[in-house]
């Protein structure tokens, strides 16, 4: 079907948006109202995006170290924690379950020093419920062996320590020992036997691993652990199954989750992303409203026209939906044109930003600020249907006013005018 078969408000509606000899200037700002919209949308997709990828690296990053959920005794020591640990695996909703030993610390090497928080890890059991033994570069947890009194240390760490496999630190504690020369901390020397490197930097550089039984004896817990760690089937209700948990094993414990731990970080990204999307929304509908003032000239421009379609027998209605339709085709063009570009930005943006830094010779992306060091993107098809239904939806309303306008128009008035 050829344009000429169109109804006749979609085929003038059509007209008015091409950019002929005579309507330059009318088409070109409808092309800028197009463009005002294409640019808002894309904009507002791609922080909508890089606030997901934000949010699921992080929250993958926190699982890999920190494992679902944490079960301590109130004394901050667990004993009789084997049989504890043989009831929780068979719990249905447990995956896999690990003892750990917690504590804070300082490194020295020569004059260097950092605070460090010390986990004592069993090597055989760690890997089912987090994914150091992945991360460990140029070594392995199976070296942890009991009585080597060997390290694992984050990069960022064995950076500030200017430390690499093979060297020695000083491990020091603030419990106490009582010697002739007064009370001193306990201190023990360890060998750094690998590096990890969990890409976010609250782990790369605040923690360092150990064996289970070496920190027993640095922390003097005997065979008692801190507590036990374990994996669920689902995540995201770790905070349910903790304290189902606890109450099936008569009480008595500290319950922790990944969601709790951090709940700070996951709250103010969900604050963010709400206010980015209202700011941003804003820009769309500032461009939507660029509709109005286009369609405002097209009326006036076109007020003959409009005289003469009436003289001829169109209706207000049939006059209402040439304006209307005009208005929505710059708003449907200009989304599925920012929707276009958005995408486009988005799956690349981790490139463009490596290259962005290479070119300039700065970190754009921080993660001493940003806690990860790249700028991951995340397209997901809910955020994809809001920003298309509420742009397409702010574009058509701001047809309403200037299209009523046109259908009001007198043809008697609208002639004399034009004579």
């Amino acid at each position: 079907m050829s344009r000429y078969d169109w109804p006749y408000p979609l085929w003038i509606g059509a007209r008015y948006l091409r950019l002929r000899h005579d309507d330059r200037f009318v088409g070109f700002i409808s092309a800028i109202s197009m463009a005002g919209i294409a640019i808002g949308v894309a904009v507002l997709l791609v922080v909508l995006s890089v606030m997901n990828g934000f949010e699921q690296e992080l929250r993958d990053r926190i699982l890999d170290v920190t494992g679902h959920a944490t079960l301590e005794g109130l004394d901050g020591k667990l004993a009789d924690w084997r049989a504890i640990e043989a009831q929780v695996a068979q719990r249905p909703e447990v995956l896999a379950v690990a003892p750990f030993v917690e504590g804070r610390a300082m490194l020295v090497s020569g004059p260097r020093s950092a605070g460090v928080e010390l986990r004592g890890v069993a090597p055989q059991s760690e890997g089912g419920v987090s994914a150091l033994a992945r991360l460990v570069q140029g070594g392995s947890l199976a070296e942890l062996e009991a009585g080597s009194y060997r390290i694992i240390l984050g990069r960022a760490l064995a950076e500030e320590l200017g430390v690499t496999r093979g060297d020695r630190v000083l491990v020091v504690i603030a419990q106490g020992m009582v010697t002739p020369a007064g009370v001193v901390p306990r201190m023990r020397r360890f060998t750094v036997t690998g590096i990890f490197d969990a890409g976010m930097y609250e782990f790369d550089r605040g923690l360092a691993l150990l064996n289970i039984e070496d920190a027993g004896r640095l922390f003097r817990l005997g065979s008692d652990v801190t507590g036990l760690r374990y994996a669920l089937r689902d995540p995201f209700a770790a905070p349910v199954a903790s304290r189902r948990l606890a109450v099936a094993l008569g009480g008595g414990f500290y319950i922790s989750d990944w969601t709790r731990r951090h709940a700070n970080f996951f709250r103010s990204i969900q604050v963010t992303r709400s206010i980015m999307f209202v700011v941003l929304l804003l820009v769309v509908g500032v461009a939507a409203f660029n509709i109005v003032s286009t369609l405002v000239m097209v009326v006036k421009e076109k007020q003959g026209d409009i005289a003469i379609l009436r003289t001829l027998g169109a209706s207000p209605r049939e006059i209402l939906t040439v304006f209307m339709l005009q208005g929505a085709a710059i708003g449907v063009v200009g989304t599925l044109a920012g929707l276009g570009l958005g995408l486009a930005v988005a799956v690349n943006l981790t490139a463009i930003v490596h290259g962005l830094e290479a070119l300039l010779g700065t970190t754009l992306v921080d993660a001493r600020v940003y806690f990860i060091g790249d700028l991951p993107a995340d397209v997901r098809p809910a955020d994809l249907l809001t920003i298309s239904v509420t742009s397409l939806s702010l574009g058509l309303l701001s047809t309403l006013y200037p299209a009523w306008r046109a259908a009001g128009t007198a043809p008697a008035e609208a002639l004399r005018h034009e004579v």
